[in-house]
């Protein structure tokens, strides 16, 4: 008996709840519905006056330009307002005038005549006068822009090899160097060339070659020191030697 009251609880809870969503779902659909129909009519309201908008505006466009309004044909005067103009006669001071007005201008016109080629003469001076101020400071400018070029080009061409370098700072030092010591002091006095460690390396090891460097051992690392000038010379002289016994 117990188990069947529980069941019925049970189906009567969810009968309740069902019903409930059920009239809670109604309620939302008529709600959107009521909310649906309204702004469909403002949208049909809307169109309605967009349409008489526009053939307002398309009225006024097509409209014609008011007319002016044309006197009457066939209209008129009254007697006695018609004034007739009077003849005009020709006086002899006016005539005497004009005949004396033309001399002077035949008199006027040699003087613009002569004046022409004098302002021809002024424009071809000023025109000379301009080109050879343009042909100067032409020549002016290819002169700086040459000196500039040569200056430009002055240090390149003096500027010594590595390999002069690195002879030269071994020359001026009093203890063996590594390889990283002579790239990081040439990088700081020469920051306008690239320094590379293995390139200086190399460069070491070609002068150790040719007796121009010495090379010693501590442990693990290498250091350079630079020759004896017995020692740099005595390559030298057997090369001179080698190309004399050549040619």
């Amino acid at each position: 008996m117990s188990e069947n009251a529980s069941t019925n609880e049970l189906t009567s809870q969810y009968t309740a709840q069902v019903t409930a969503d059920l009239e809670r779902n109604t309620k939302e659909q008529e709600r959107l519905s009521a909310e649906i129909t309204a702004l469909q009519e403002q949208l049909a309201a809307l169109e309605r006056d967009h349409g008489v908008l526009v053939s307002i505006q398309q009225a006024i466009d097509s409209a014609p330009a008011p007319l002016r309004t044309a006197e009457p044909v066939g209209a008129v005067e009254p007697a006695g307002s018609v004034t007739v103009p009077a003849p005009r006669k020709k006086s002899a001071v006016a005539s005497g005038a004009r005949k004396r007005v033309q001399p002077k201008k035949a008199a006027a016109q040699p003087s613009r005549s002569a004046e022409k080629p004098a302002a021809r003469k002024r424009a071809a001076a000023k025109k000379d006068t301009a080109k050879n101020d343009g042909t100067k400071k032409d020549t002016a400018q290819k002169e700086t822009a040459q000196k500039e070029t040569a200056q430009k080009e002055a240090p390149k061409t003096a500027q010594p090899t590595l390999v002069e370098l690195v002879r030269g700072h071994l020359a001026q030092q009093s203890e063996p160097r590594s390889a990283a010591e002579i790239a990081t002091s040439l990088g700081e006095t020469h920051p306008e060339r690239s320094v590379k460690i293995t390139v200086i390396r190399t460069t070491l090891e070609g002068l150790v070659a040719k007796a121009q460097a010495q090379r010693t051992k501590q442990g693990s690392s290498v250091f350079y020191t630079a020759a004896d000038a017995s020692e740099a010379k005595a390559p030298a002289q057997a090369e001179k030697e080698t190309a004399t016994a050549d040619a």
